[in-house]
């Protein structure tokens, strides 16, 4: 283990200062016992930093523990499971799970904190066909206030169990998970990009009644943002708005062909990257910005969605706004509506879509953000449900909505006898996880 007074991990997210008293770069789980110790002893706040991704707003004082060190991935093939360290991307799991035709849970960026993005409850990229990463937790490794190393599973501790799969970070400093794995080597994927100038309200309509016929196999998301004018783009992409279908199917691909024919009637694609391809390249149906940048964002969870609100929400944020905001919906349902065999934390499995925004701070700020994001709350109305825990960026001091009020008061009965003193954070809700 070794600590330092000011020098601090980078991170993805760069929009919000990050300023502690201490830094302890943690190589193994006893380090993380040792400084949870330490500064429980202290008086001092606990902050997690992985990947920096999931930020939840400025760091200022207290210890934060870097966990990027604990990078180990073990792959048990016989068992289809992977043991993952507190430090491990995604996309370490996948390369390393590929060999064996099995695959991780993980969602649309590899660059992602695995183990911070799970406690979330993670939206993976097979997500109606598999549901929550979460939901395929055998067990945890994780350090609690009084500064003991617990091995929680289902037989030892079910209530942090239950909690830790979907309640977030304030219950302790994870130090490793036991997941399940996949059968799944290859899939059918990519995106469909219009011109959301031309036929932006009809790509949203189609897509809304297309999502009321496919199979629970297919898992897919529309994304929605005005391109700078730069030549680092493609030159289809370049200073238009586009609106684009993200697909992921796990059935053969001439079926994927006949499940996407509705959405290539739309009209011309600016681009079509719907083929066949090893799981290993899952990351680009997305293709998420891959460099730190400054950025805020929140997720709200909706029942359903009418045609109506969807375009209003697509107006509000397009060509016309006073920021650059992307927006992507994500169809929710099958398997996530599930619940599990041991139940956890997951809220809102009755939910329909996920509806996600996200500004650059670029020439912006945030409480300009949040008014327009205010608006896009008050055009979804009674069809929002909730907000998610592992979508809101930059907005620590917003808690309300992660969980349902049953959930919400279980986890906080937990966390008053787990962290009294409140180590881990204030009220229930607020991150202190970089990811």
């Amino acid at each position: 283990m070794t600590s330092a007074p000011a020098r601090v991990p980078t991170g993805f997210q760069t929009g919000f200062a990050v300023r502690p008293d201490l830094v302890v770069e943690a190589a193994h789980a006893e380090d993380v016992r040792t400084a949870v110790a330490d500064a429980a002893a202290r008086g001092l706040p606990v902050h997690v930093h992985a990947t920096g991704h999931g930020l939840s707003g400025t760091v200022e004082g207290g210890l934060l523990i870097s966990t990027r060190r604990m990078d180990s991935v073990e792959i048990d093939p016989v068992r289809r499971t992977a043991r993952i360290g507190a430090g491990v991307t995604w996309g370490q799991v996948i390369e390393a799970a590929a060999p064996h035709a099995l695959a991780p849970l993980n969602g649309s960026a590899p660059g992602v904190g695995a183990v911070s993005y799970t406690l979330g409850g993670g939206l993976p990229v097979l997500a109606r066909e598999f549901g929550y990463a979460a939901d395929r937790v055998r067990s945890l490794d994780v350090v609690t206030a009084d500064g003991a190393l617990r091995h929680v599973s289902p037989h030892s501790e079910p209530e942090l169990f239950w909690a830790l799969r979907g309640g977030g970070h304030r219950l302790g400093v994870v130090t490793r998970l036991e997941v399940d794995l996949v059968e799944v080597g290859r899939l059918y994927g990519g995106s469909i990009a219009f011109d959301g100038a031309g036929v932006g309200d009809r790509v949203i309509r189609r897509y809304l009644e297309w999502t009321r016929t496919v199979p629970d196999t297919l898992t897919s998301s529309l994304s929605a943002l005005r391109f700078p004018d730069s030549p680092r783009l493609p030159e289809p992409m370049r200073g238009r708005y586009v609106i684009s279908v993200r697909v992921a199917y796990t059935g053969e691909a001439a079926e994927g062909e006949r499940l996407v024919a509705p959405l290539r009637a739309i009209g011309p694609a600016l681009t079509d990257s719907l083929r066949e391809m090893p799981y290993t390249d899952s990351h680009t149906i997305h293709s998420d910005p891959p460099f730190p940048h400054a950025y805020y964002g929140d997720g709200v969870v909706l029942g359903d969605l009418d045609a109506g609100r969807a375009v209003r929400t697509l107006e509000l944020t397009g060509p016309r706004a006073p920021m650059m905001t992307v927006v992507q919906l994500n169809h929710l349902g099958g398997a996530l509506a599930a619940r599990p065999a041991v139940d956890n934390a997951v809220p809102y499995r009755e939910a329909g879509f996920l509806l996600r925004l996200l500004s650059p701070l670029d020439g912006t700020d945030v409480p300009s953000v949040r008014a327009l994001y205010a608006e896009v709350a008050g055009v979804l109305g009674p069809l929002a449900l909730g907000r998610s825990l592992n979508f809101s960026f930059g907005g620590g001091d917003r808690t309300e909505g992660f969980h349902d009020a049953r959930t919400q008061a279980r986890l906080a009965g937990l966390v008053s006898q787990h962290d009294p003193a409140s180590l881990f954070g204030g009220s229930y809700g607020i991150s202190r996880d970089g990811r």
